[in-house]
């Protein structure tokens, strides 16, 4: 079945990037284009200034669902990704432009079954088990339907836009949690990607921002929080000061603008001591760190999730 304006769509790539217009694309940008887009290969062609262009808006993983509301002729698509509040820009999403080439029709749903999450930074997906790849740099938090029982190590998943199973190392699935977890179990699956680069946008294991790590760190665990920061600070409820505890969120702002920097709590506050996990776009890597003064002079608050 063919993509239709109007109608949901899912993504069939491991990471599908979401762009601002079909015209603010780089020529660095190209691996991300294509209809396998290189991921990491995008990532370490750019250079420090590239890596936080405002070109690229968020990204979907595989499995993600959109809602399309436009399909240009040069195979673009306007789409909204309805996992990711960004109540500011549409209430029903976060919007932007991906190739259409990147997307498939759903399927039509299967008999119910807890679904698999990745729990492995990284994991490929395999033709057959101990077969060739089918297809690689699918990341963590990506949700897959099982389907079957696991075969010597390996687990067969259903991957929208292919008719047969791919199977994957049974070791980096985990089901979908039932229930909600506590605060250090997420900030333990953050401080995973510490040291991960940073990139503008990004919400994959390949290159995140700081948004994207509060994000996809809570996605893992089956819970949906906003895209972007100061959206995050709508959604969460404020502490005063001193309370906080690690796996809460720290959130920054300058006098009279709206927030633009989110960390995550990695130890209990010291006397006037801070220390966050964050993305941080000055170094260009994710980082567990003590609040350094410009932060401190911009910190706003402590909300818990």
């Amino acid at each position: 079945m063919e993509l239709q304006t109007g109608r949901e769509a899912v993504v069939r790539v491991p990471v599908a990037t979401l762009w601002a217009a079909p015209e603010a694309v780089r020529p660095v940008d190209r691996p991300a284009l294509s209809d396998a887009p290189d991921t990491a290969a995008w990532i370490a062609g750019m250079d420090r200034d590239q890596q936080v262009g405002d070109c690229v808006l968020t990204q979907l993983l595989l499995g993600e669902r959109v809602l399309v509301t436009e399909l240009r002729p040069d195979g673009w698509a306007h789409v909204v990704a309805l996992a990711q509040p960004a109540a500011k820009l549409d209430v029903r999403g976060y919007p932007g432009w991906l190739p259409a080439a990147q997307l498939t029709a759903p399927a039509e749903p299967g008999p119910s079954a807890t679904p698999l999450v990745v729990d492995a930074v990284h994991t490929a997906l395999l033709a057959a088990p101990d077969g060739p790849p089918a297809l690689t740099g699918v990341v963590l938090g990506t949700r897959l339907a099982p389907a079957g029982r696991p075969v010597d190590g390996w687990r067969p998943v259903l991957v929208p836009g292919r008719a047969d199973p791919l199977w994957a190392p049974e070791g980096d699935l985990v089901p979908l949690p039932a229930e909600r977890p506590e605060a250090k179990e997420v900030f333990a699956v953050a401080e995973r990607l510490r040291d991960l680069v940073y990139v503008w946008g990004g919400l994959s294991t390949h290159g995140i921002d700081c948004s994207g790590l509060v994000h996809l760190a809570w996605r893992r665990y089956g819970i949906t929080l906003p895209r972007d920061a100061d959206d995050q600070a709508e959604a969460t409820t404020p502490l005063a000061l001193d309370q906080e505890r690690p796996g809460d969120l720290y959130f920054f702002a300058r006098p009279g603008r709206r927030i633009h920097h989110v960390g995550i709590v990695s130890t209990e506050p010291q006397g006037e001591t801070r220390r966050m996990l964050h993305a941080c776009y000055v170094k260009r890597r994710v980082v567990e760190e003590q609040l350094p003064p410009d932060r401190e002079a911009t910190l706003v608050g402590a909300h818990r999730i």
